[in-house]
């Protein structure tokens, strides 16, 4: 029987779709180095995923005005959720489906930031790796003393679906409790290839965990054959040294609609709060005018292919596409005939990384640094370099640099 394709795909194409699932299907190895037919195409470049840490400025610095470790611990918990939605399904809901995005090149940059009633908020990220292809980010806000640094790689395969696991993690640090929270990153799987609407769902479990003394596991489940909703969870928070079943606070819901926070366990009756996904606007993100953007900033760099995308000339895409990969091949043959390596701009590997080994080990959470070339960290100097401050602490951004040890 002949599969009803959605609008997702264009009718001229679903014929190329039907060819790609079956490609999928045999393909061996990681599917992020295939070549995805350019009519499911995003626009957006990968380096620029990072902003979705940050769209809500005002939840991210909550943390830092709690007096309680646990109350921190929870509105750090209830921030990681807030961001799910627009980290996982912003982009099906914007373009109809999920897009492939575009496999940033070594050095490519993404800058920006928010203002708003939380202050100024600001982000680097950059792609401190093409094989395996590997973001680093750094997101901090000076007037609250709040920072978020982390890296993430993507390992995908397949087996009934396209399964994603990503590699890395992120820290949050607050300047006034000197605390830091380790964040690991859920595992996801593509739904509805099969009607060409692709969407994300989350699977497995992540955990965050603080040195002040505190562990949250978020549980992810979809919609079943027969029962259950689209990207629901239930989280609990509870003392590291003690089980789930000792929780303090407990979040259930769905991380795209409505969640409920409760005190103690998720059957609880007691109510404190509750969040509304949908409800919640973002803070926009300023980033300067594309002809103010240096020629490694994402959006100047890729700005012929993302307007073929928008004009559905796939010739001009794939032409364009091609250009700047075929120049990265040759920027990068012609390191290897110097005996060179490409400088990161403002991360650098690290040797070491205390905050993480101590944290990690509560949730046993590997650091994998073989899967993504190394172990980054913002690098303060190079901020400082770069941005002509000469403080040696990048106006706030890198003071948590190395003591992170991320």
């Amino acid at each position: 029987m002949a599969v009803q394709v959605a609008s997702a795909v264009p009718p001229q194409s679903r014929g190329s779709w039907s060819s790609f699932l079956k490609s999928v299907a045999s393909f061996n190895g990681d599917l992020s180095s295939m070549t995805a037919p350019p009519f499911i195409l995003s626009s957006t470049s990968l380096t620029e995923f990072s902003s979705y840490w940050a769209e809500h400025p005002r939840l991210f610095v909550a943390p830092a005005s709690a007096q309680d470790p646990a109350e921190r611990a929870l509105l750090v918990l209830k921030w990681f959720l807030s961001t799910l939605k627009q980290q996982y399904a912003s982009r099906s809901e914007k373009l109809g489906s999920e897009k492939k995005p575009l496999n940033p090149f070594l050095g490519e940059l993404f800058l920006g930031k928010w203002e708003d009633d939380a202050g100024t908020t600001q982000l680097i990220s950059e792609q401190v790796s093409h094989h395996p292809p590997v973001t680093a980010y750094s997101i901090w806000n000076d007037q609250h003393g709040v920072r978020l640094a982390g890296y993430c790689g993507q390992k995908a395969s397949f087996s009934r679906t396209i399964n994603i696991k990503q590699v890395g993690h992120a820290l949050l640090h607050i300047d006034a409790f000197d605390e830091d929270y380790l964040i690991t990153l859920p595992s996801l799987h593509i739904e509805g290839l099969i009607t060409g609407s692709p969407y994300i769902e989350l699977n497995s479990k992540s955990y965050i965990t603080s040195s002040s003394g505190y562990t949250a596991k978020i549980d992810y489940s979809g919609k079943g054959w027969i029962s259950g909703k689209r990207n629901s969870f239930i989280a609990t928070l509870y003392p590291s040294d003690k089980t789930e079943k000792d929780a303090v606070y407990s979040i259930d819901g769905q991380w795209t609609d409505q969640f409920t926070i409760r005190k103690g366990n998720c059957k609880s009756k007691d109510v404190i709060d509750t969040y509304d996904a949908k409800a919640n606007k973002t803070t926009p993100l300023s980033v300067a005018p594309v002809e103010q953007q240096g020629e490694l900033e994402s959006r100047r760099a890729w700005a012929k292919v993302a307007q073929a995308i928008a004009r559905g000339d796939m010739d001009t895409t794939g032409r364009e596409k091609s250009l700047i990969e075929n120049q990265q091949r040759e920027l990068r043959r012609k390191e290897r005939e110097d005996g060179r390596e490409w400088e990161r701009r403002y991360f650098s590997k690290s040797e070491q990384w205390p905050v993480f080994e101590k944290l990690a080990k509560t949730v046993e959470e590997p650091v994998e640094a073989d899967k993504t070339n190394g172990v980054w960290e913002f690098d303060g100097t190079k901020f400082d370099q770069w941005e002509g401050i000469g403080n040696g602490n990048g106006n706030g951004a890198a003071a948590a640099a190395t003591k992170n040890g991320i």
